[in-house]
């Protein structure tokens, strides 16, 4: 086995507080374990209140719960932020520029900088978007960036998120929570707000309306419903938004134009920020048992009438086999070198790559190049011999569908848990709003925190919880 890589925790606690932290050193030293178990029932209590909650599909897709919320804020010096967003927005632009050439002119593969395979084959491929130009070429409108860190200056990105991310009204609600308990903590801080992140959102939808709008774009937000494990974020936004909550029920097409049914008859719409997956969008072009997008839609959009959001087909960029060639996205299309790394990943398609992950499983993280949400991976160190086994079967039986990446050590922050004050790896999804006009990061992000010790895995769905994301104004 591996020796233990050293473990860097951001706040520098105990003992060589770093200064973004030191006015939380402060508080958590004035602070009793009983205070912090109170203010703990309180945040619960309002998270309740407001109703936010999700459904673990593998208990039944009902089983609605808290996502545990820590106190003690992840904090971000301005100077980190600031390099983090122009890596972001590099990533960005240089996805949605892939995303455009896939669907056009496919000039990177033909320059052999990608696998044909990995695009023409993949199960995200929508041949039904080639050709079609969209508002500003872009096609993820939102985006949310999985980042790790193992350093001071050392971040990676884990994977991207360009088909449905979620979690913003975790960072927006955390943010509130936060200030509502410990107000006194903010007016000494200067942390920049995250409150106008559905301002920048509609601001952004609204910037990529479709050809054939004439004056103020209406939009929409499309969910599945309320037994969706998201529901509550799809009605949080919109109502963030001003904007109408829809269900594929309440849409209608005619002429190629997208309607909505009001009690006051009719209303054109010019873009729908749906949160349903491409297969269910259409039923026409789609699924055809699909009762949770309505007919027509994919057709407004090509004529020019609809603008969908975030775009058919985005989900190629969610491939976690496709994320190994992003570095070289940004070389192709921006002609830069990438600011923020990937992780070093092993395409277990290839034979020499293959042997290499099968013969050192035990030391490696191993990822359905489709997989979320944590699940369909192993962390190697973690299993037991029997999990072992069986993953080097699935292996074995289907290396394409499979990547593999070192066992990073994550940044810790200290966390309260049962036992105290005490470090607990976390990862960050900053979201990035890609628009005709510009590219917009609201400073942060969601922090999750793996609250098992010695847990890598962050993941809402596997136990993991979330922090409020400081980033410091000066």
């Amino acid at each position: 086995m591996p020796s233990t890589p050293l473990i860097f925790d951001e706040m520098g606690w105990p003992d060589a507080i770093r200064p973004q932290y030191s006015l939380i050193d402060a508080w958590l030293k004035s602070a009793t374990a009983e205070q912090l178990a109170l203010k703990r029932r309180e945040a619960e209590v309002l998270f309740r209140r407001i109703g936010i909650t999700f459904a673990v599909y593998t208990e039944g897709g009902d089983a609605e719960r808290l996502i545990p919320f820590d106190l003690i804020p992840r904090v971000l010096a301005q100077a980190e932020w600031q390099r983090l967003r122009q890596g972001l927005e590099q990533r960005a632009k240089a996805l949605n520029a892939f995303l455009h050439d896939v669907y056009h002119d496919r000039d990177i593969i033909r320059a052999g900088r990608i696998p044909e395979r990995l695009i023409l084959h993949n199960a995200e491929f929508r041949p039904e978007m080639n050709g079609l130009d969209l508002p500003g070429r872009i096609y993820s409108h939102i985006s949310g960036i999985d980042m790790v860190r193992t350093g001071p200056d050392d971040y990676y990105v884990l994977e991207d998120n360009c088909r449905t991310p979620s979690g913003v009204s975790y960072m927006v609600e955390n943010r509130e929570v936060m200030q509502r308990l410990f107000p006194d903590l903010f007016r000494q801080a200067r942390v920049a707000p995250v409150a106008h992140y559905a301002d920048e959102l509609l601001e952004t939808l609204r910037s990529v309306a479709p050809p054939n709008c004439h004056g103020e774009p209406t939009v929409v937000l499309l969910t599945p419903g309320t037994h969706n494990s998201a529901y509550y974020e799809h009605a949080f936004l919109a109502d963030e938004m001003g904007i109408d909550l829809v269900e594929g029920a309440d849409l209608l097409v005619r002429n190629d134009i997208c309607y909505m049914r009001t009690t006051a008859g009719l209303e054109r719409v010019d873009v729908i920020y749906r949160r349903i997956d491409d297969d269910y969008l259409d039923p026409l072009v789609f699924r055809p048992e699909s009762a949770l997008g309505a007919a027509g839609l994919h057709f407004a959009n090509r004529a020019g009438n609809l603008t969908i959001t975030n775009a058919v087909g985005a989900g190629i960029a969610d491939d976690k086999a496709v994320y190994m060639h992003v570095p070289e996205m940004i070389r192709f299309y921006l002609g830069e070198e990438p600011l923020l790394s990937n992780v070093p990943t092993h395409d277990c398609s290839k034979p020499d790559e293959l042997k290499y992950v099968l013969e050192h499983l035990d030391e490696l993280v191993v990822k359905a190049v489709h997989g979320s949400g944590g699940y369909g991976m192993l962390v190697g160190p973690h299993a037991s011999k029997q999990e072992l086994e069986d993953f080097r079967a699935l292996l074995k039986a289907k290396p394409e569908t499979y990547i593999a990446q070192p066992t990073l050590a994550l940044s810790t922050v200290p966390t309260f848990v049962e036992s105290g004050v005490a470090p607990r790896h976390v990862d960050l999804r900053p979201f990035v709003l890609s628009g005709s006009d510009k590219v917009r990061v609201v400073p942060g992000g969601l922090t999750r925190v793996a609250l098992r010790e010695g847990s890598l895995v962050v993941n809402s769905s596997q136990g993991g919880g979330t922090k409020d994301t400081w980033v410091l104004e000066q």
